[in-house]
């Protein structure tokens, strides 16, 4: 595909900064996942990503005090194309891990370390009302008529198990296991003003290879994710975000754990162009937990996306 000045205008506007790739917790405060975007287009980010967080286990486990440092740099595709007369995109995440746990293991000072493959995440969505399926000048004509626009989509979420992972260890990179996130997203753009709502529910497979040769379960977790963003030109905005997630009471072996976590989150992102084909985005996202297990972290993220 041709980009003039103008169509690759709407595009940074819109998508070309959405390059932030979350440490693979399930609360993700990331913006701009149903913008409208032309049919036919190409993206490829790649993101460096640094987190620090406190976790608090289940005192069964016999670990206190952890905390875990992580370096990750994830790289994704996008593509959008057109769905049964609607706008529709598929993204593909894939990220590489060094983590550090140091805490206390029953008592005494431990530490370990991972580095590999993360699990991989394939997300599909569409938006059913608003953001038809469009390209070139129609795409153009359609955004410069439509300063006020409400966009409702739906997407689905597979976490695949494909990252590092080895059931004699109690950490790990990977999960061993499926998780599907069914998503409804709802937009409202007016004039430069941004507003976005998505809700979701994490349903998680069973682990047969849990730590130890056991078995573990998980109930479900409620995600639900707000942003406003204020867009200054074509590719630069500002953005806070702000979101919250409940549920997840694990079970192992058929035991209850009495662990149903309750964590918040919010983010600051700014977005910046630096070609007409590429754009690059500063994040900082923090997570803080209300239940007695958990985690509180600090993630800092740089990340750049080109399209074509």
């Amino acid at each position: 595909m041709r980009f003039t000045r103008s169509y690759f205008s709407y595009l940074l506007l819109f998508v070309l900064s959405n390059a932030y790739l979350n440490p693979c917790f399930a609360l993700e405060p990331e913006p701009r996942k149903w913008n409208h975007i032309p049919i036919g287009t190409n993206f490829a980010g790649l993101a460096y990503v640094d987190t620090e967080a406190d976790i608090f286990f289940d005192p069964v486990l016999m670990l206190e005090d952890v905390n875990m440092s992580m370096k990750t740099l994830a790289g994704a595709y996008i593509r959008t194309f057109e769905l049964f007369g609607k706008s529709a995109r598929i993204d593909v995440t894939q990220g590489y891990k060094e983590a550090t746990w140091t805490g206390l293991l029953d008592g005494v000072r431990a530490s370990t370390s991972r580095r590999g493959f993360s699990d991989t995440f394939v997300r599909f969505g569409m938006n059913f009302y608003g953001a038809p399926a469009l390209r070139g000048k129609e795409y153009l004509a359609y955004r410069a008529s439509h300063q006020v626009e409400t966009i409702v989509g739906a997407g689905l979420v597979l976490r695949l198990p494909t990252g590092d992972y080895d059931e004699s260890k109690l950490l790990n990179l990977g999960q061993n296991r499926f998780v599907i996130r069914p998503q409804v997203g709802f937009v409202h753009n007016h004039s430069k003003w941004t507003t976005e709502l998505t809700g979701e529910i994490a349903f998680h497979g069973d682990n047969d290879e849990f730590f130890n040769g056991k078995t573990l379960a998980q109930k479900p977790m409620y995600i639900l994710i707000g942003h406003v963003m204020r867009s200054f030109k074509p590719g630069q905005w500002l953005g806070v975000s702000f979101g919250g997630e409940y549920g997840g009471e694990n079970t192992i072996n058929g035991v209850d754990k009495d662990d149903t976590k309750l964590n918040v989150g919010w983010a600051i992102n700014y977005a910046h162009p630096v070609s007409r084909q590429a754009s690059i985005k500063l994040t900082y996202v923090g997570i803080r937990h209300k239940e007695l297990t958990g985690f509180d972290s600090n993630t800092l993220a740089l990340s750049g996306v080109y399209a074509w």
